[in-house]
């Protein structure tokens, strides 16, 4: 494939996901300030993308992709605009996993990633938002973990239970979840993967830490 049709490609998902993660009902609260403050953040961002760089050799892709087919199938259902622009570039997009090794969750680097689009490494360069997507495999536990930066994480497809500091709960596809600065989060999948939506403002350079 031409980097010109990867790029139309990369263009129409990057719209899609704006689509999904604004929502059509109205958010109130700082859920919805931050919400609005992505908007225009990615909105002022130079939306012309670069290259893709997955982090792992062209010919073999992060293991999380495995979960895609079951991902989009599932998306289809909710959001078929979405799963159509995803489905053709999910796999090349940038699957990354940033975390040191835990004794205590073997594999979990292969049951999770991030692919971001806009931020300071992404293929789209901007140091004021990151925008991208979180994929983790069925059955799986990410961590209590925290960031300075702000979050927002705009589910897709799973029904997940999701801690944030001591409050845990169950959720569901479009739930908009909201990470204040520094607030300890965990999520636990059930039978689906979970693919979600996210964004980080603020300090963008300093990496998730386990808590």
């Amino acid at each position: 494939m031409t980097d010109i049709a990867r790029s139309a490609q990369f263009t129409t998902l990057l719209a899609a996901l704006r689509r999904a993660f604004v929502g059509e009902a109205g958010t109130e609260g700082a859920a919805g300030d931050e919400l609005h403050r992505v908007a225009k953040l990615i909105a002022a961002a130079d939306l012309q993308p670069g290259p893709l760089r997955p982090t792992l050799h062209p010919v073999t892709a992060h293991p999380v992709t495995a979960h895609l087919p079951d991902v989009l199938a599932r998306a289809e259902q909710r959001v078929p605009e979405l799963a159509a622009a995803l489905r053709p570039i999910a796999s090349a997009l940038p699957w990354r996993y940033g975390y040191a090794p835990r004794a205590d969750a073997p594999g979990l680097e292969s049951a999770m990633a991030w692919a971001e689009l806009i931020g300071p490494l992404a293929p789209i360069v901007s140091h004021e938002v990151c925008f991208g997507l979180t994929l983790i495999g069925p059955r799986s536990f990410y961590p209590p973990h925290r960031h300075p930066a702000i979050e927002l994480y705009r589910i897709v497809v799973g029904e997940p239970l999701w801690t944030v500091a001591t409050s845990t709960s169950a959720q569901s596809p479009g739930a908009l979840i909201f990470h204040d600065r520094d607030v300890v989060h965990a999520m636990r999948t059930g039978a689906a993967p979970l693919l979600a939506i996210y964004s980080w403002t603020g300090d963008l350079n300093t990496a998730s830490v386990w808590a």
